[in-house]
């Protein structure tokens, strides 16, 4: 909190910066109108009588320009009695003449235009400089967000690789054990079946269904995991290759089941022909899951045309669908739709084909209404190199 002593020392700062900035202006006009005379009295020994005027109105503009108003005012009422005192007759006097009255009109203009455009001059002057201020201000102001910008991005991308570092341990330290307990509890399914009672079959079938599904969990969390550890290593990428693929390798596992697959032209793309395939591969492996209940399953793969700079796949089938209400849960990790009784998974499919989808710089999305299907879209970008 300031003291008495500290507003009066401030008071009386600002009172002596405001003499010495008067003191200056208006001797700024003293010495403008002084030099005028002087140079006056130089140009009547030259015979330059005409120029004298001249030097009047010059005295005022430099005050004007340089002091203010108020001081340019002093130098037109000081240039205008020094010009009638000692350059129009009769000399060394202030009595008004003829030539005073022609005189006096003209220079009154000239010094009001003078004036009134110096005056213009340092009020746009000042505007600008409180511009430039403000400027300075907010471009310093934004730096330092900048700066903290910067240092929290760096902090969360710290925390994001610890968390992934520490995903990354906790899933590979726990599948040893899992298989442990999954392995064993087979092995004792088999020696000790014969000898249990059929309430004790049931939970030895429990442990075992439920460390597979753990394991399986597992190995899904840890493969979730390495795509944000390895490095991309993006190429032309010919997707109908690559979709075509894929089918060949679902298609025998699916012999007993009716399947309608109608799949497109697809497009040439940049990116990781390994993770692509990761992608398209549970893409097309969901669209035969969720329309096992439907007598003819029908899976289409095609593509769209949206942007110049990108290409649009997808994968549209007629299973059991989804509320759109829940899209937003739809690419979160472990985030499930459906009862695990109804369909088996871990919900990490559609996160992973989400984050290597953003780490190529693309987009996906799905549309779906309950028990009528759902469509799955992935943007990825063009190569330049090829044309499509």
């Amino acid at each position: 909190m300031r003291t008495k002593t500290q507003v009066s020392g401030s008071s009386t700062a600002t009172r002596m910066n405001f003499f010495t900035r008067s003191s200056f202006c208006y001797g700024v006009a003293l010495g403008s109108v002084a030099g005028a005379i002087v140079l006056g009295f130089l140009a009547d020994w030259l015979d330059l009588h005409e120029s004298v005027f001249t030097l009047f109105l010059l005295a005022v503009a430099l005050t004007s320009w340089y002091a203010g108003l108020g001081p340019a005012i002093v130098a037109f009422v000081l240039g205008e009695l020094a010009f009638d005192y000692f350059f129009t007759p009769p000399l060394f006097s202030l009595r008004i003449t003829r030539e005073d009255v022609a005189y006096f009109p003209t220079f009154a203009l000239f010094s009001a235009l003078l004036i009134w455009f110096g005056t213009v001059r340092r009020r746009t002057e000042n505007e600008l400089r409180i511009s430039r201020d403000a400027l300075k201000l907010e471009v310093d102001q934004r730096r330092a967000l900048n700066i903290e910008l910067q240092k929290r991005s760096d902090e969360l991308q710290a925390t994001n690789k610890e968390l992934e570092a520490f995903a990354y341990s906790v899933s590979h330290d726990l599948r040893a054990p899992v298989r442990h307990i999954a392995g064993f509890t087979g092995l004792l399914q088999k020696r000790s079946g014969a000898v249990l009672d059929d309430k004790s079959r049931h939970h030895i079938t429990m442990i075992l269904d439920s460390a597979n599904r753990m394991g399986t969990l597992v190995d899904d969390l840890l493969g979730f995991s390495r795509i944000g550890r390895v490095e991309t290593r993006k190429r032309v990428v010919n997707l109908d290759e690559l979709v075509k693929a894929v089918v060949g390798e679902i298609a025998p596992d699916v012999k007993a089941r009716k399947i309608a697959w109608r799949i497109g032209q697809l497009p040439i793309c940049h990116g990781d022909p390994a993770m692509l395939r990761l992608v398209f591969g549970n893409l097309i492996s969901n669209a035969v899951k969720f329309t096992r209940i439907r007598e003819q399953a029908e899976i289409e793969i095609g593509s769209l045309n949206h942007k110049p700079n990108e290409v649009v796949a997808f994968v549209k089938d007629n299973g059991i669908g989804f509320d759109m209400k829940y899209k937003d849960k739809l690419f979160g990790v472990f985030q499930r739709l459906h009862a695990q009784e109804a369909f088996e998974g871990t919900g990490i499919g559609l996160a992973t084909v989400q984050r290597i989808v953003h780490r190529h710089g693309g987009r996906v999305w799905a549309e779906s209404t309950i028990d009528s299907g759902a469509t799955f879209y992935v943007a990825l970008p063009k190569t330049a190199k090829v044309n499509l």
